[in-house]
């Protein structure tokens, strides 16, 4: 026992070169039970367990739907919201970095929310997007000359036909999804992941957004992205679209503040959502008409078209224009993936790629690189990689993956190993000077 000790004490030694001093860690009394039944977080033994990915359950089981509320009429319970949420919100309204502007009332007729004692909605103070008021960092257009494609609403009626479609075109998409949807979707949901389409919030509930409270803004926002954060294997959304374009002030910076959510809003709007109504408020020729006029047009600034996978009607209806946007010398992809340089997610490239292991508040300080031929990392097993900042734009390093630095060396790094034999054999001393 002697003679193994002594052959350990110049790997205890290296230990303490790579991992830092451990001298706080007594051993004098070798027969005294330790103090406590634990490991504090820096010692070595950490080195051989700890997980490098992250796992969830499987989508559409009953473990996966514990934990979420239902979806409408009735709204989430702000009262349940995980601590972390509420923790990022209050930092957020201490920084001063959530404007303190009053909540608008919904319109007792149906129509646009108003806000009270007179304020006006286009205002520096408020700047309504459902006033069409443009807030600095809110995208409204797309880069020139591109044909952003995005769904509001799924996983809906109209979803497995328009997957269809896409699957057979080998088109990909966006996807703004309500949370309660995917609660009650899945099956529809996963088939989107598998098409290698961009997922992105619309709420969980489809309110108007203007409406809520602070806290009711987080839920609406927390639970659809921790839903499709657990259906993807830890992905992040990266952007979130108003229902009904309704945002402001306030609410477009809780979005990015609390979650790294960057708003999206269009420049072209459809209708049809409306196809199905009774008395709808356009047609599949208006439609195509209006389509054939915005493709015909100017190609500055590109176009965001809001359309809906709300029903086959609404499906058909792009379907019928898509040709036309091949034909009009326009570049067609998908509405996240064209914003940000191929990168569709906070924490992963795309659907197939690296995904850097981080919770949805955490999210929005991790940097991804640009998908490339060596991204091949199943979703279902998310790789873990370094963690840097993003600018307060939140736009994405694009740049290659930084190298790993010595306090999060990466998986293959032959500091790692020495690392893990090391503590392997630092765990083997300690229990023999216990003994």
């Amino acid at each position: 026992m002697l003679a193994l000790t002594l052959l350990a004490l110049p790997l205890l030694s290296t230990a303490s070169s790579v991992h830092g001093r451990h001298d706080s860690h007594s051993h004098t009394h070798a027969k005294r039970l330790p103090s406590h039944w634990f490991h504090e977080a820096r010692h070595p033994v950490h080195e051989l367990f700890r997980r490098d990915d992250a796992t969830f359950p499987t989508v559409g089981s009953d473990a996966w739907a514990a934990g979420y509320p239902p979806g409408p009429p009735a709204a989430p319970d702000v009262s349940k919201l995980p601590a972390a949420w509420v923790a990022a919100l209050n930092d957020a309204v201490s920084r001063k970095a959530i404007p303190d502007i009053p909540l608008s009332l919904n319109a007792s007729d149906g129509g646009n929310p108003t806000y009270p004692n007179g304020l006006d909605p286009n205002g520096p103070e408020i700047c309504s997007a459902t006033y069409k008021c443009r807030i600095d960092g809110d995208i409204w257009d797309g880069p020139a000359g591109t044909v952003g494609i995005s769904f509001d609403d799924g996983p809906e009626a109209g979803t497995d036909d328009l997957l269809a479609f896409l699957e057979s075109n080998k088109q990909k998409v966006t996807h703004f999804l309500i949370g309660s949807n995917i609660l009650y979707e899945p099956a529809k949901f996963t088939r989107m992941f598998k098409n290698g389409d961009d997922l992105a919030v619309h709420t969980w509930t489809h309110p108007h957004m203007t409406t809520q409270s602070n806290l009711q803004v987080v839920a609406e926002l927390g639970y659809t992205m921790q839903i499709i954060h657990q259906s993807t294997g830890g992905r992040v959304p990266k952007y979130w679209r108003p229902p009904y374009g309704d945002s402001d002030k306030r609410v477009t910076a809780i979005a990015k503040e609390v979650f790294g959510l960057t708003t999206v809003v269009w420049n072209q709007d459809t209708l049809d959502w409306s196809l199905t109504d009774t008395n709808p408020e356009t047609s599949a020729d208006k439609i195509q008409s209006q389509m054939k006029e915005w493709l015909g047009g100017p190609k500055t600034p590109g176009l965001v078209i809001l359309e809906h996978e709300v029903s086959q009607k609404s499906v058909a209806s792009f379907v019928a224009a898509y040709p036309l946007m091949q034909q009009s010398g326009w570049q067609i992809a998908s509405l996240a993936s064209l914003l940000s340089n191929n990168v569709s997610y906070q924490n992963a490239a795309d659907n197939t790629g690296t995904v850097n292991v981080v919770d949805i508040v955490a999210a929005k300080n991790a940097a991804v690189a640009k998908p490339d031929a060596s991204s091949s990392a199943p979703a279902s097993s998310p790789s873990k990689s370094s963690v840097a900042s993003v600018n307060n734009n939140n736009k994405a390093n694009t740049s290659p993956s930084p190298s790993p630095s010595p306090s999060a060396p990466s998986s293959a790094s032959p500091q790692k190993t020495l690392g893990s034999a090391t503590a392997m054999l630092c765990a083997a001393v300690v229990f023999l000077l216990w003994q």
